[in-house]
């Protein structure tokens, strides 16, 4: 059990970390007078993954802290800690990958869409793989979490989150083939919008 509760402290310092990339490249920029949260200002239903991230961000933190929660909801499915190994390895590589994603991104990173004051179309770095790595590595980083925990809420939640994802990459689709044309639509030939 100990193993286990190293892996589950372990994943906490991840999500601290995927938060802390998140939230620290949106402050840069902020300094830089560009808002890059712009979630929500187009459309409310923005904040159909806010739930999920909760839900999840709850269930980790109990199982490393054990903060109250129902036990059947965050029972690991089985005990072997090869799945946690293998999820820390998946959930440390998402952290890099959305670093290196950030640094590509440059001064066009914004969470959500950004209609006023939209950025270049960055197509190099990162974006020369997939259209949308930071959610790849999103995606990545939350079935890593549940590889770790092993647990029906984060596989509900986790899959929840895909979903809204998939939902907000639409979106933002319609929105760049309206704002950059030809130019987006050569680039979707070019790159796939996963992998």
């Amino acid at each position: 059990m100990s193993g286990m509760m190293t892996q589950y402290h372990i994943s906490v310092v991840l999500f601290a970390a995927f938060i802390a990339l998140v939230a620290g490249r949106a402050m840069m920029l902020r300094r830089k007078g560009i808002k890059a949260i712009v979630f929500g200002a187009t459309d409310k239903s923005d904040f159909l993954l806010v739930p999920f991230v909760l839900v999840i961000l709850y269930a980790i933190c109990s199982g490393a802290f054990g903060l109250p929660i129902w036990k059947s909801l965050v029972s690991p499915f089985w005990e072997t800690q090869i799945p946690g190994t293998v999820g820390i390895v998946l959930c440390a590589a998402s952290v890099i990958g959305i670093a290196a994603t950030l640094v590509s991104f440059g001064d066009s990173f914004r969470v959500g869409i950004d209609e006023h004051k939209p950025d270049k179309l960055v197509t190099t770095g990162m974006f020369a793989f997939t259209r949308n790595p930071i959610y790849v590595y999103f995606d990545a980083f939350f079935c890593g979490q549940f590889l770790i925990h092993r647990n029906i809420i984060i596989a509900a939640a986790s899959a929840g989150f895909a979903l809204a994802i998939h939902r907000q990459i639409l979106r933002e689709e319609k929105f760049l083939i309206a704002y950059y044309g030809g130019e987006y639509e050569e680039y979707c030939k070019k790159v796939r919008r996963y992998l």
